[in-house]
Formats: C-alpha cells, sequence, structure tokens
C-alpha cells in the first residue's frame, strides 16, 4: 500500500476556517475522497473529486462550506473548510484507489491515512 499523510487539523472556534492537505506517496491519484468519524460515529462521507471530469461531489451537510480540490501536483489534494460548525468536529481522513463504489461507501477506496484532527468549539 502507498501512504496517505493529512495534515492541517487544528481547534478553531465556530465560523472559521481550516484548510487539510492530503499527500500520497508514489501514487499519482484521479480520485480521491475526504471522511471524517465523531467520537462513537461510524466514518462519514465528506467530499470527492475526480481530476478527469473535474466533477466533485459533498455531503449536504458541508456542502457550500467545504471545497475539495487538487493540488500543483498530482500526488496532492486540498479540503477548504469555511464557516465551521461544532458539528465538524472530528478526526479527518484522505482516502484513494477508489473502486468504482458509491463514492460515499468507505470500502471503495484502498488506501487511507492516520487522520488529522479537527475540533470546533462553540
Amino acid at each position: 500500500q502507498v501512504q496517505l499523510v493529512e495534515s492541517g487539523g487544528d481547534s478553531v472556534q465556530a465560523g472559521g476556517s481550516l484548510r487539510l492537505s492530503c499527500a500520497a506517496s508514489r501514487l499519482t491519484w484521479n480520485s480521491l475522497a475526504w471522511f471524517r468519524q465523531a467520537p462513537a460515529k461510524e466514518r462519514e462521507a465528506v467530499a470527492f473529486i475526480f481530476t478527469g471530469s473535474g466533477s466533485t461531489a459533498y455531503a449536504d451537510s458541508v456542502r457550500g462550506r467545504f471545497t475539495i480540490s487538487q493540488g500543483n501536483s498530482k500526488n496532492t489534494a486540498y479540503l477548504q473548510m469555511n464557516s465551521l460548525k461544532p458539528e465538524d468536529t472530528g478526526m479527518y481522513y484522505c482516502a484513494a484507489g477508489y473502486t468504482g463504489r458509491p463514492w460515499d461507501d468507505a470500502d471503495a477506496y484502498r488506501y487511507w491515512g492516520q487522520g488529522t484532527q479537527v475540533t470546533v468549539s462553540s
């Protein structure tokens, strides 16, 4: 497996912004997703991007506030998070190696990072 490394997580107040980064070693990807997991909850799909078409998808809870994008390097992706809410708190993971199952299914991805913590206080 290739390694995915997330960074950029922090503690912020409600209404603030963060940008998360995901770097993949020895991998040029054309699709990537961000998931998050709050305590005592299952992993939740947040955003997806397919580079070939530029298509993106977002969870209803973040649409209009979060933006997923690919960096100048083909093995780097970002998640820009604006207008953060306390309910956005959780461990954020990037996932790659999309296998063609629904984009919001965690089983659709072969490779996962270790996560970066985002905490939003009210």
